[in-house]
């Protein structure tokens, strides 16, 4: 059965995909998406992760990246339901501890509902900045995913030993309402899709066509099956953007548009490839129009994904 969530706007504003009514955006205009996302169905909301963003790329990235876990704390309190993703934490910028003691806390608090996604990260001064290695950044997190593992365990006292990382007889409550708190491995590079193979409970590519992903899902399996990996995996993609219904605005080429039932028909093919989770963004001039095309899009698209 194919879900579907969506990145928040607002919280990150890469020219890339920032619409230019999230400029002026806030708090207020956060709440009201999630509030809509929370009642319309929507498996969950993402928000991105960035410390601080160097001169060479702040004209392209901007430097409006929120803190993850601040964001998601806010709107799990005006939530219920809708599950919070990571998209990504760069975990390898921080001491496992610290992203335990975050993270768990906030899973605490929304009863639940945290997914952990993580990424190796690609912005070498804040790697520099914080003191992280960023040569090694994948060595790094492959070893820190499984310091999260014991860390947001069951055990009040957990314990691990690495090459760069122990810890034991130190205690950390409040404990994850989770049992076992999802992660999941963003990145589509052969490392990254190793990674989410061998070590995730999902795989989140960054942005790949439809054409290359089934490639990519088939290499994700046979690494599992090769490891005699057999628990289950949430299969993910990032659609093209989406406008629900005939646009009276030049919404860009890329963008699918059009009546709801071709809409599903077109993404349907997501399902057939594999993937369980389709992560959609929709153009919009407004924060009013945004949360019209979320309830759209989940009204007339949504229940026909799974035909």
């Amino acid at each position: 059965m194919v879900v579907y969530g969506m990145q928040l706007p607002v919280q990150s504003q890469s020219t890339i995909y920032a619409e230019p009514w999230e400029a002026t955006a806030g708090p207020g205009d956060l709440v009201e998406i999630a509030r809509t996302a929370d009642r319309s169905g929507f498996d969950y909301l993402a928000s991105c992760d960035h410390v601080a963003i160097p001169h060479r790329l702040a004209a392209a990235m901007s430097t409006v990246w929120y803190d993850p876990v601040a964001t998601l704390s806010f709107l799990a309190a005006t939530t219920e339901r809708v599950r919070l993703l990571s998209h990504v934490a760069v975990v390898g910028l921080r001491h496992p501890l610290l992203t335990a003691k975050q993270y768990a806390t906030l899973d605490h608090l929304s009863s639940g509902r945290l997914v952990l996604g993580v990424g190796a990260g690609h912005v070498r001064e804040e790697f520099d900045a914080l003191g992280a290695d960023f040569e090694r950044r994948g060595p790094v997190l492959d070893e820190t995913i499984d310091a999260l593992r014991a860390a947001l365990g069951p055990e009040e006292f957990p314990s691990f030993a690495g090459e760069r990382f122990a810890f034991e007889g130190l205690g950390q409550r409040p404990r994850p309402a989770q049992a076992r708190v999802p992660i999941w491995v963003g990145g589509s590079s052969p490392a990254a899709v190793r990674r989410a193979a061998l070590k995730g409970d999902g795989w989140l590519p960054q942005g790949d066509p439809r054409d290359r992903l089934p490639g990519r899902i088939a290499k994700l399996r046979a690494l599992r099956e090769e490891a005699g990996v057999t628990d289950p995996m949430e299969i993910g993609a990032i659609t093209e953007p989406l406008y629900v219904g005939d646009a009276s605005w030049d919404v860009g080429r890329r963008t699918l548009a059009g009546k709801p039932d071709a809409l599903a028909e077109s993404l349907r093919a997501y399902g057939a490839m594999g993937v369980d989770q389709i992560q959609v963004r929709f153009r919009s001039r407004s924060r009013t129009e945004l949360t019209d095309q979320m309830a759209a899009f989940a009204a007339d698209v949504a229940p026909h994904l799974n035909r």
